[in-house]
């Protein structure tokens, strides 16, 4: 395990932010993660960190707000929390999140609530919020296994078991179970930006999504819109890895354009909570309709959060034919079940993905169709018999998905 973690801590630090010789780093943890979170601060002060400030967390804790707080307290963000944040920013500061999910543990929350903090939240640290948006912060979102998420994974194993199944399968998705795992995220690194470069010179103007489970869907992309795959450039000029894993190339599509139904292709689990077999509606770029089997009331919360959230922020493109979709398991982790299938985000977009983007104002970025919203919420939507077909400005039609896969 003390091998696992340093690897784990060095792909994080060199591979996900990137850290440079003299910056600070600040850990957002879960409790649970502590010791992950340890490793990283020890891996970043080896690799030349200022400083490592942590901003603990506990689900547990979080919970009990729910149940004993009113709805005044829970909305009411105190100022140290965005005072961390803002000294972040200040300090020009290297921001790593881990996650650590507890599956089910909000199941008997009033959604409403977890709606409403969740708003209150968004609102309070805009500030920061829009600084990882247009990537002037390196950031860098990546998972810790534990005994709750594992035995949601693997409910027939014991929990001793189950936990390390879980790590075997989290090493795998990230390539440390190969020899040179940081050579083999460079190699990864150059297929994405090929497939980036691929789209962004085609000029692609919509693309039409179809499979056999309902889904039959098109949506269109900005003038000037810019794809981009695991590398990301901050404004400093430096790459890094916002997820860990990734798996995707992606963007933001013009919101007022799509038009037809997505149906979900892997549950989507939000604070805590299970969304199953859903599907959401579109005209002229609007959410017009909504359903699900299971999660419906957490599904409305994420959409009637704000106007944006009645609209997409990203389209992301992944081969059915990938490491995590291999491994056959569901995570019920979106950091992980996102990079098995090709998805959509409801909510905000990200400027980053448009020429010039991050210079545009918002009244900018929206006259060039471009979406804001508190919420930016990942749902799957690949399938092994998904199409997908891009129409170009002139008029081609590009087969880039056939059966589920890459053809380009």
């Amino acid at each position: 395990m003390d091998r696992k973690l340093k690897q784990y801590a060095e792909l994080i630090v060199k591979q996900g932010a990137n850290l440079q010789k003299g910056e600070m780093v600040a850990i957002a943890s879960p409790v649970m993660a502590a010791e992950l979170a340890e490793a990283i601060a020890e891996e970043a002060y080896k690799n030349g960190a200022s400083q490592v400030m942590t901003l603990w967390s506990d689900a547990k804790i979080g919970k009990l707000a729910y149940q004993y707080e009113s709805l005044e307290t829970l909305t009411n963000i105190p100022a140290h929390v965005v005072a961390a944040r803002d000294y972040i920013l200040e300090n020009k500061g290297v921001y790593i999140c881990l996650l650590s999910e507890i599956p089910g543990l909000l199941k008997d929350v009033d959604p409403v609530l977890v709606g409403e903090r969740s708003k209150a939240s968004g609102k309070a640290l805009m500030r920061f919020r829009e600084s990882t948006g247009i990537n002037k912060t390196r950031w860098c979102l990546a998972a810790y296994p534990n005994k709750y998420w594992a035995k949601q994974m693997f409910p027939d194993l014991n929990e001793d078991e189950a936990l390390d199944k879980q790590w075997e399968y989290v090493h795998k998705t990230l390539r440390l179970d190969e020899e040179d795992y940081l050579a083999a995220w460079k190699q990864h690194q150059e297929n994405l930006a090929r497939r980036s470069k691929f789209l962004n010179d085609a000029k692609i103007k919509t693309f039409h999504y179809k499979n056999s489970i309902g889904t039959d869907f098109t949506i269109g992309m900005p003038k000037g819109y810019m794809f981009t795959g695991a590398v990301e450039k901050s404004l400093d000029g430096l790459d890094f890895t916002a997820n860990l894993p990734t798996e995707e190339v992606f963007s933001s599509p013009d919101k007022n354009t799509a038009e037809g139904t997505l149906v979900s292709a892997l549950p989507l689990v939000r604070n805590g909570v299970i969304i199953e077999n859903f599907s959401i509606t579109f005209e002229k770029g609007r959410i017009v309709d909504y359903k699900a089997e299971k999660g419906y009331e957490t599904l409305k919360q994420i959409i009637e959060t704000d106007e944006g959230s009645h609209y997409l922020g990203e389209i992301a493109i992944i081969g059915y034919n990938s490491p995590i979709q291999n491994l056959k398991a569901l995570f019920y982790e979106t950091l992980f079940d996102e990079n098995a299938s090709c998805h959509f985000a409801i909510g905000r977009a990200f400027p980053a993905c448009l020429e010039n983007g991050v210079n545009m104002s918002k009244d900018e970025l929206a006259a060039a169709g471009l979406n804001d919203s508190l919420q930016h919420v990942d749902f799957m939507v690949g399938t092994a018999d998904l199409s997908i077909t891009a129409t170009t400005e002139s008029g081609e039609e590009i087969a880039v998905f056939v059966d589920g896969n890459w053809v380009i």
